[in-house]
């Protein structure tokens, strides 16, 4: 039985049992079940043209926050990978967000949102920065009248909602648009569909690494990620050797509060990961190689080599792909 077959096991039995309930809307993943552990990534999703140019509106309205200054765009922004490359967010008067923020492309791939999986669908994480105290720091009630008061706002929420502007119907649009936020056609989808060529050697070397050596045991899938949860730490203590273990470190543990969930996060997905940095929920990885060694030694175990690390990078920049004609 081969060292990396073993490896495969332990951490695919370490994912189970874990709270893996499928989200509320069948937009927020895909519609059938995986054909294998990486897919290509799909084209589109199913959409409301309207409500999404809604959404996109929002998305980029510094008004949904109390003071004006902050934006959905401001951590997920969409020319720099749909994050921030801060190694946490920044929220209204500067405050800092105790999680880095992750990317908000093909989150709607994503089987729950948030690092701790609290969200169950993309218009549930929409809510949650609008009103946290520390992010942009709004109440419903304020941000209402604020949009109401623009005659643009009130007519698109006529025309689309029957209700008009609600706290519900705010997040739906915003979920709406982040549907249309998907990065298809990378390297590695055309290798997947078919085109050899569309790798380099370095980068196929690299994905046969990451498949025997144990990765696609925790990141499968079209989003190579993002499908479940898994503690951080499987054959190694990582809070300890960073030398503390903070509130934001717990996990599922503040959602759940179980024991056995403590220092469990969802799997992030890899989609675009060379145009994501810094790395982990923390932010503590400033670089891919950083995060691939550390991910190798916590999470499987095993001290990769210097050209093993390389070719791993390699393959995970063929997972970057194109929004609106350009490629990340």
């Amino acid at each position: 039985m081969s060292r990396a077959f073993v490896l495969f096991v332990v951490v695919l039995l370490a994912a189970c049992g874990r709270d893996a309930a499928p989200p509320r809307s069948a937009h927020d993943v895909p519609p059938a079940p995986l054909a294998g552990p990486l897919t290509a990534l799909p084209h589109d999703l199913p959409v409301d043209a309207a409500k999404a140019a809604l959404g996109g509106r929002l998305f980029r309205d510094k008004r949904l926050s109390a003071d004006d200054s902050v934006a959905c765009l401001s951590c997920h922004d969409l020319e720099h990978g749909g994050a921030d490359a801060l190694r946490t967010a920044r929220g209204i008067g500067g405050q800092a967000v105790p999680r880095n923020s992750p990317t908000v492309f093909n989150a709607a791939m994503n089987f729950r949102q948030f690092w701790d999986g609290r969200a169950a669908t993309l218009a549930e994480q929409a809510a949650g920065p609008i009103t946290s105290p520390v992010e942009m720091g709004s109440k419903w009630q304020v941000l209402s009248g604020k949009l109401a008061a623009d005659a643009g706002y009130r007519r698109a929420f006529a025309a689309l909602y029957s209700d008009g502007i609600t706290p519900r119907n705010v997040t739906d649009a915003i979920a709406e648009f982040e549907r249309t936020l998907l990065t298809p056609d990378s390297p590695f989808d055309r290798y997947l569909r078919g085109e050899e060529g569309a790798l380099s050697a370095d980068a196929q070397r690299g994905w046969r690494l990451f498949r025997d050596r144990g990765c696609a045991a925790c990141h499968q899938g079209a989003n190579v990620g993002g499908n479940l949860f898994q503690v951080f730490g499987v054959l190694g203590d990582y809070f300890a050797d960073r030398g503390h273990d903070d509130p934001s470190d717990q996990g599922r543990f503040n959602v759940t509060h179980d024991e056995r969930d403590r220092h469990v996060f969802k799997v992030p997905a890899l989609r675009n990961v060379a145009a994501t940095a810094p790395y982990f929920h923390d932010g503590s990885a400033a670089t891919l190689p950083d995060a691939v060694r550390t991910m190798a030694r916590y999470q499987l175990g095993i001290e990769l080599a210097a050209d093993e690390v390389d070719a791993i990078v390699s393959f995970l920049g063929s997972l970057s792909g194109c929004y609106q004609g350009r490629c990340l």
